[in-house]
């Protein structure tokens, strides 16, 4: 992060350029995530970070506003709650100067563009903001390709357009991921359009392996690991008999869909403790829901063995390949990472995660309102990640 004499040198710098933006706005967020949008893209591919100056005006003087830790928050929103999809790494510093406050965010070029805000790509061309055209676009999904190493960016190989739904990827995915008068003139052809939402290697020709999760007829033919296995268990232990079982196999489509109704009509049970009294819970609903779809998103598909939920009489067992990954592995669960974010970024346009980053905090806090014991996070296992939800007594 900038000094204060490099921030100097910034204020005073004669223009704003395709890596640094001034404004004295604070309500025009809308601006803020355009420009940070538009640094992540990084379009000259100059690999270097952009800085968004709060305070600064556009004579490049310190405009002598007081400012708080809520301007931090807010400019760091925009790595958490789906505006910016993927998600951009955002860093903040407020400087208290003579002359008045100026908050910093500065935004790292992201390995995973093209980056979009509210569905449109936002780039930088010099000192001015813009929209992708056909060819920037490209531009950016060739750029990903080289930098693209997590498993889900990569391209299945073995797979081809026909293996995936596209219907289904017009009608259903793309209102959500594009907006509106994007969308209008799109005539682009199937794998450009797919491609850019990061599910078409344009390199190979082929699905990517979150285009194969997300949207394929039949996953687990290209990736065995892409299934959910549930079992319930006619006791405490994983020996006794088991008196139902499911998998589900679905792309991820369809998949969470039909995990949310699982859920709701197959583990959570209402039950009245005394005449009168009001319905309670074995479970709530939410919680079962964010843990799960937190598994999902953060599953190691390179092992061949599926997502397990596991019933038992007195609690619920969640187990996903891989342990906490990246930064989650400190200070967890305040800390995130991401090993699949093509399919964190499709769960949170599809609406099942609401704030990037927050899934298993939520679920804590749904378990304490309902009464259920504090749940057992297992992370100390090699290769994969449990979770353990007490049933309310």
């Amino acid at each position: 992060m900038l000094n204060e004499s490099e921030l100097y040198q910034m204020i005073h710098s004669p223009e704003e350029s395709w890596r640094l933006e001034k404004t004295i706005g604070l309500k025009d967020t809308t601006k803020f995530g355009e420009a940070i949008c538009s640094f992540a893209n990084d379009l000259p591919d100059e690999g270097m970070p952009g800085y968004l100056l709060i305070g600064v005006d556009k004579h490049n003087k310190i405009a002598g506003m007081q400012l708080d830790e809520s301007i931090e928050q807010n400019l760091l929103d925009f790595s958490k709650d789906g505006r910016i999809i993927p998600a951009p790494v955002i860093m903040t510093k407020l400087f208290h100067l003579v002359e008045g406050d100026v908050c910093v965010a500065k935004v790292l070029p992201s390995t995973h563009t093209p980056l979009r805000f509210n569905g449109k790509i936002c780039v930088r061309k010099g000192p001015r903001k813009d929209y992708a055209n056909e060819q920037e676009e490209k531009i950016l999904i060739e750029k990903r390709n080289r930098f693209g190493h997590t498993f889900d960016i990569q391209p299945c190989l073995n797979a081809t357009l026909e293996d995936v739904d596209t219907k289904s990827f017009s009608l259903l995915y793309l209102p959500l991921a594009i907006d509106s008068e994007t969308l209008e003139v799109n005539h682009r052809p199937m794998e450009l359009q797919m491609s850019s939402l990061q599910f078409y290697s344009s390199r190979h020709h082929v699905p990517t392996h979150a285009g194969i999760i997300m949207l394929a007829y039949k996953p687990t033919h290209f990736i065995p690991g892409a299934a959910i296995q549930y079992v319930k268990f006619d006791g405490q232990e994983i020996f006794a008999d088991d008196v139902v079982e499911k998998l589900f196999d679905q792309n991820m489509l369809k998949q969470l869909d039909y995990i949310r109704d699982f859920i709701k009509l197959n583990i959570v049970k209402s039950y009245l403790p005394e005449l009168g009294s009001a319905y309670e819970y074995n479970y709530p609903a939410r919680a079962l829901e964010e843990l799960i779809f937190n598994a999902i998103i953060h599953n190691d598909y390179t092992v061949n063995a599926p997502i397990k939920i596991y019933e038992f009489q007195d609690r619920i067992e969640i187990t996903n390949n891989g342990g906490l990954y990246g930064n989650a592995t400190q200070n967890f669960p305040y800390n995130t990472d991401y090993r699949n974010p093509i399919i964190a970024s499709a769960a949170k346009v599809l609406g099942f995660v609401n704030r990037f980053g927050v899934g298993v905090q939520r679920a804590i806090a749904e378990l304490q309102k309902n009464g259920n014991p504090t749940p057992e996070f297992i992370t100390d296992q090699a290769g994969k990640f449990v979770v353990k939800v007490w049933a309310k007594k």
